[in-house]
């Protein structure tokens, strides 16, 4: 009889971690978007598992494909992404909550952020792979065209207005010139700007407050007369937010207003205990305190927390931060400077929104509207996570045939 063989030395090839923190972590958020909508029999997780599915087929079409190509093509990709970005000013454009952040292309609606973040990525990447970076003076002709590959999707994710996706951007460029070795003068001055940034914020937002005692008004009972007479390019119901979480009591006593989502959000985390309240448990989410356009997306973790606990959470957290450090020793092992440089990309992506998303599910950040990576509930978001996986695949299954 004829025998058959495994092709062993194929999967061999496969880094098998991150589809297996993958598919766990598709496999947590599909229950808690399910049990979340269950007093109400919400379809979403059919969405999601919709969504899983187109995922899964890109991560290995992106897997499959040479990573260098987006090297080669890293222009056209850019700018599939500024038209993107641009497209939500057109009849393409769709509002919501005060912000146009979507498009509708036939039935399918898309978020061009979420493409521009992946797009800027490889163009900032790919950059950095053709000029090797030095003494700042050396190395200002790089760092110009570096900024303006970063800056126009930046501002135009901004202008949304989207402060949270705008936040995930910095950091990525940052993280790049780090690891391509460019002067440690440049992180100096960096630092005393983004010092006095804060400063900035933190001054304008006291002034908004005294406005709004001045004026007997309530954080959340008038329409952008601050920002009129305000330098910073932020929009009041941003500046609600960073006081909400600066000083709750203060700008919303009753805990009716711009503070609502954050304690039902801790109360929701603190409520889960050790082990959590089980399936369809939670009470903070099947009652709607936890209000139900945001607890399958941006308050996830919260939902996610009050009914698997502790351990659920932390089994989450424990598989993001694999598949962030994952990403890092893939880089460690590519074999170009585009790969390494890519990969350290895709592992900042992961850890920022990581790391904003459950900051202000906790009360350690101010609320902004950043998904959790495979967990919440979103086309867009997870189709990118799957094909940003991908990429990095192909730059692992690569690593040692690379001439």
């Amino acid at each position: 009889m004829p025998r058959y063989h495994l092709p062993i030395g194929a999967i061999s090839r496969w880094d098998c971690v991150a589809p297996l923190c993958m598919l766990s972590l598709l496999a947590l958020g599909i229950s808690a978007i399910h049990s979340a909508q269950s007093t109400f029999h919400g379809l979403q997780w059919r969405g999601q598992s919709t969504w899983m599915l187109a995922g899964a087929i890109l991560y290995v079409i992106c897997a499959k494909v040479d990573y260098r190509l987006f090297h080669r093509h890293s222009f056209p990709f850019y700018c599939i992404g500024i038209i993107l970005l641009l497209s939500i000013w057109t009849q393409f454009g769709m509002c919501r909550y005060g912000a146009v952040r979507w498009i509708r292309l036939f039935r399918i609606q898309l978020q061009p952020a979420e493409v521009a973040k992946v797009t800027t990525a490889i163009a900032m990447a790919s950059e950095l792979a053709r000029e090797k970076l030095g003494a700042v003076a050396e190395s200002r002709r790089t760092l110009l065209r570096l900024f303006f590959i970063f800056f126009p999707p930046w501002l135009l994710i901004f202008l949304q207005p989207d402060l949270g996706s705008a936040l995930i951007l910095p950091p990525i460029l940052l993280a790049l010139l780090y690891v391509s070795e460019l002067s440690g003068r440049f992180f100096m001055l960096l630092a005393g700007l983004l010092f006095f940034l804060v400063a900035a914020v933190a001054v304008d937002v006291f002034r908004y407050r005294n406005f709004l005692d001045e004026n007997g008004l309530r954080a959340d009972g008038h329409d952008g007369l601050y920002q009129a007479h305000s330098l910073l390019p932020l929009k009041d119901y941003q500046r609600n937010r960073i006081l909400g979480f600066i000083s709750p009591t203060a700008v919303d006593p009753n805990g009716t207003g711009v503070s609502w989502n954050l304690r039902q959000s801790l109360i929701a985390v603190g409520s889960g205990g050790f082990l959590g309240r089980g399936f369809g448990g939670g009470e903070q989410t099947q009652l709607g305190y936890l209000p139900r356009s945001v607890a399958t997306n941006d308050f996830l973790f919260s939902a996610l927390a009050e009914e698997k606990g502790f351990a659920g959470a932390i089994c989450a957290l424990i598989l993001l931060i694999t598949l962030s450090l994952n990403n890092l020793r893939i880089a460690a092992l590519a074999r170009d400077r585009f790969g390494r440089y890519f990969a350290v990309a895709a592992a900042l992506l992961l850890a920022m929104h990581t790391l904003i998303n459950v900051g202000m599910a906790i009360g350690l950040m101010p609320i902004t509207g950043v998904p959790l990576p495979f967990l919440s509930y979103g086309g867009s978001f997870l189709i990118v996570c799957c094909a940003l996986q991908g990429m990095v695949q192909s730059i692992y299954n690569r690593r040692q045939n690379l001439r």
